[in-house]
Formats: structure tokens, C-alpha cells, sequence
């Protein structure tokens, strides 16, 4: 067993906010898998690098080196550069999506991942956390929502942080495909793992998922014996 919370979901599922917020309310490490690709990603793509060609990959992993550090608002770091803010520009998710599919990243970031959680209990989100980085974490989650409402909720967080040029109806098109490249990808497709609890956020705010998921975890922590204190 891993004393991890593993929670999962697709793009727009408000899982960042969400764990980052049970992370808190918990008292835990909080790890964003997710801004690792981010970062990744965006340093490729800077760098004129094709990022689903596995040899340019294999070069540019074997060479970088990627910084993260939950406890201090997850910052992170690529060759000395604070890409913290810079990865959460709309289009940087795009670049995410593309790089995940590729074994080298993934295998560079899962022995990452897997060093935060030894000697404590971590929450940690992205998109298959639950299935292939922890398959054997006290408590996994899923959440989702319809692809209509996490459009709607990125477009409002982007217009909130002055983001221009963008569109709901864009933004949709970007959700629906980026669920079909992560659920249909050969390595570590996007899925709930098969003792995942699924949660439907659609029309819950934040305090109620946050209870519903305090729940989930306490009783989890009870049946499998993890101290979460």
C-alpha cells in the first residue's frame, strides 16, 4: 500500500484546485503532476524541439533538469528557470498533452513523482496518478464533469487572470480534444483505475467536493490504517 491520495480526472474536472485545496485542509504535501508536463512542454517547445519525436525527446530529458517544490505553492523549476506562473498560459496545454505521450518524459517524471511521497503522505493529482504512478495508493478518486462546464470554468479562470484572445467556444474544441489524445494514447491512457471513486462535480462548488473528499479520505484512512496526522 502507498499513503497516497491519487486523485485523477480529465482537463477542466477542477482537480488542481480541488487537491490543492484538500492538501491544505489536511495538512499535506500537495504535488500538480500536471505543471511538470506543463513545464516540460513549454521548455521543449521554446527550444524549437518537435515534441512527439521520441529521439529529440530522449536527448532533451537525458539533459534537463526539472525542480519541484509543493511546499512552497508548487514551484517549478527547468535548468534554474521559474516557469511557476509562465505554464499556466492556455496554450501551454496543449504542449503538455503532446509531450505526455512520450515514454521518456513519462519515465523521467514518474521516478520524480514517486521520490516526493517516501517517508509521508502526499496528495497528488494529474491524469493517471491512480492507475500507473501509485496503482497501489490508499485512495483513489476520479473526478469529472461534462466537457460543456470545465470548458466554461477554464474560460472563466483565464478571463479572471487577463488572458485575452480566447473563447469559450475555443476552449471547448481544445477540452474535446484533449480528452480523446489523453483517453485514446497508447501509454497510460487517461481511465479511473478500478477501485477509483468517481465524483461528478458538474453542479457542486468547491466546499461541497471538498466535504464529499474529506469523507472519501477519512474513511479510506480508517479501512487501510494510514494516520493522516
Amino acid at each position: 500500500m502507498e499513503k497516497v491520495i491519487a486523485i485523477d480526472g480529465p482537463s477542466g474536472s477542477g482537480k488542481s484546485t480541488i487537491a490543492r485545496s484538500l492538501a491544505k485542509k489536511l495538512n499535506l504535501l500537495y504535488v500538480d503532476t500536471g505543471a511538470m508536463y506543463r513545464a516540460l512542454g513549454l521548455v521543449g517547445s521554446k527550444r524549437g524541439l518537435d515534441l512527439q519525436n521520441e529521439e529529440e525527446m530522449e536527448q532533451f530529458i537525458s539533459k534537463v533538469e526539472l525542480v519541484y517544490e509543493g511546499q512552497t505553492g508548487s514551484l517549478v523549476l527547468i535548468d534554474g528557470e521559474n516557469l511557476t506562473h509562465e505554464i499556466r498560459q492556455h496554450h501551454v496545454s496543449e504542449l503538455a498533452s503532446k509531450i505526455s505521450k512520450d515514454p521518456h518524459v513519462r519515465n523521467y517524471l514518474l521516478e520524480i513523482q514517486r521520490k516526493l511521497a517516501q517517508d509521508r503522505i502526499i496528495v497528488m493529482e494529474g491524469r493517471d496518478i491512480g492507475t500507473v504512478v501509485f496503482p497501489k495508493a490508499f485512495c483513489k478518486i476520479f473526478l469529472t464533469a461534462g466537457p460543456e462546464i470545465r470548458a466554461k470554468r477554464r474560460f472563466d479562470e483565464l478571463k479572471a487572470k487577463g488572458e485575452k484572445d480566447i473563447s469559450l467556444q475555443k476552449i471547448l474544441q481544445d477540452v474535446i480534444e484533449r480528452d480523446h489524445r489523453d483517453q485514446t494514447r497508447a501509454l497510460a491512457p487517461l481511465k479511473p483505475a478500478e477501485d477509483a471513486i468517481i465524483l461528478d462535480t458538474s453542479e457542486m462548488n468547491l466546499e461541497q467536493v471538498l466535504d464529499d473528499l474529506k469523507d472519501i479520505v477519512e474513511e479510506a484512512s480508517e479501512k487501510k490504517t494510514v494516520e493522516l496526522c
